[in-house]
């Protein structure tokens, strides 16, 4: 029998505004811990807003998400999609990330995902993220 797989998408707010060197230093640290949990999944971030994806295996997700909640760089955490799904979207990314910019199609994807109204019309913002993120990320982003 197979592990239980869970697809969780979140949005937070930074406590504090995360330059590049703290946005490397908080991807160095998730990306090891999500190898070493079975985690994969993305990030993006537009001051002060993070909206996260993250799958694999439902004990190591909701651990980490439970962490994240605790974490004192974050506050607000909301989810907003938590679902069971049969295949990964992330695979290749123990945590994907690609820096937005004005104009590039981020700034519409997050606000759809952060102000969806129901399940179904979050997966699709979700997607939509995620098209976006492979787009701009490409497949061989860590």
């Amino acid at each position: 029998m197979t592990e239980q797989l869970t697809f969780i998408a979140y949005a937070s707010r930074a406590t504090e505004p995360f330059d590049h060197a703290r946005l490397v230093e908080l991807l160095t640290e998730s990306r090891a811990n999500n190898s070493r949990d079975g985690i994969t999944g993305m990030l993006v971030y537009t001051d002060p807003e993070f909206i996260q994806i993250l799958e694999g295996p439902d004990a190591a997700v909701r651990a980490l998400l439970e962490r994240i909640g605790r974490d004192p760089r974050h506050t607000d955490v909301r989810v907003l999609l938590d679902e069971q799904a049969s295949e990964r979207k992330y695979s290749t990314w123990s945590m994907g990330y690609e820096p937005t910019t004005p104009g590039d199609g981020s700034g519409e994807a997050v606000a759809a995902i952060q102000t969806a109204s129901d399940d179904e019309s979050t997966r699709e913002s979700a997607d939509a993220l995620g098209d976006w993120f492979h787009e701009k990320a490409g497949t061989d982003r860590a």
